[in-house]
């Protein structure tokens, strides 16, 4: 996807499940197509098979042995509201997993002028008081949040909404915008369950008999993201 930004350019590029990347070309953001090298056709297909088969099959291959040890970062934010541009983000969470194992896990909550509506206090515990004592400015837990994430893909449910906040945080703070490739678990959980009444967090992972803590907070939901995610591996 492309969209206007405030860089020389005026526009930057986000890619979601692929291996395509954003790059900077001499000051110039340009997209970086993967070459498929050192591909080996040894997927033992019966004599017969074109050449563009055996090729097609190697790169399904390669793709599934990168897959499995892909190092990718499970984020979730939690928010004063649903409407990124005048709500605030209250709570920042993630975890890396390498090799199919989380290693590190990152969580800040956010100060902020806006006051937490009750609804969202009731959902997630945090008040207004945890806010302001162990609370970082926004640009301190953002700085430290794009540190850990890195380059890596970001995985999350209903990520365009993480990252829809992301980008307005990045641009009050003056950081780049993130540009790293994304997975959206809900457009995946849409794909391989059926039968569900709706496509929350908690409704698949209940579906998966994963158990569910009562309060939403950012790095819980980053665990539970990543219990529904190994599930839905499995299929």
């Amino acid at each position: 996807m492309v969209f206007s930004t405030d860089n020389e350019q005026r526009m930057d590029f986000c890619v979601h499940n692929a291996t395509w990347e954003p790059v900077d070309f001499d000051g110039i953001k340009l997209m970086r197509r993967p070459l498929l090298q050192n591909v080996k056709t040894d997927a033992e297909l019966k004599p017969g098979f074109s050449k563009a088969a055996q090729m097609q099959w190697a790169s399904k291959r390669k793709a599934a042995a990168f897959k499995a040890k892909e190092r990718y970062v499970l984020i979730d934010l939690e928010t004063t509201g649903l409407q990124h541009s005048t709500d605030e983000i209250l709570e920042l969470g993630a975890i890396r997993v390498e090799e199919g194992a989380p290693v590190e896990e990152f969580s800040k909550l956010v100060k902020g002028n806006k006051i937490i509506p009750s609804s969202v206090i009731e959902l997630t515990h945090i008040t207004q008081e945890m806010r302001e004592k162990q609370g970082l400015s926004l640009e301190e837990s953002l700085r430290a949040f794009i540190e850990f994430v890195g380059k890596d893909l970001l995985v999350g449910y209903n990520i365009s909404f993480d990252m829809d906040f992301l980008r307005i945080a990045c641009k009050q703070c003056g950081f780049p915008i993130l540009a790293n490739r994304c997975l959206d678990l809900q457009n995946v959980a849409r794909r391989k369950v059926r039968g569900l009444p709706n496509w929350k967090l908690t409704t698949v992972a209940e579906h998966f008999s994963i158990p569910v803590k009562a309060a939403h907070r950012a790095l819980e939901d980053c665990r539970l993201a990543y219990a529904v995610y190994c599930k839905l591996n499995e299929m």
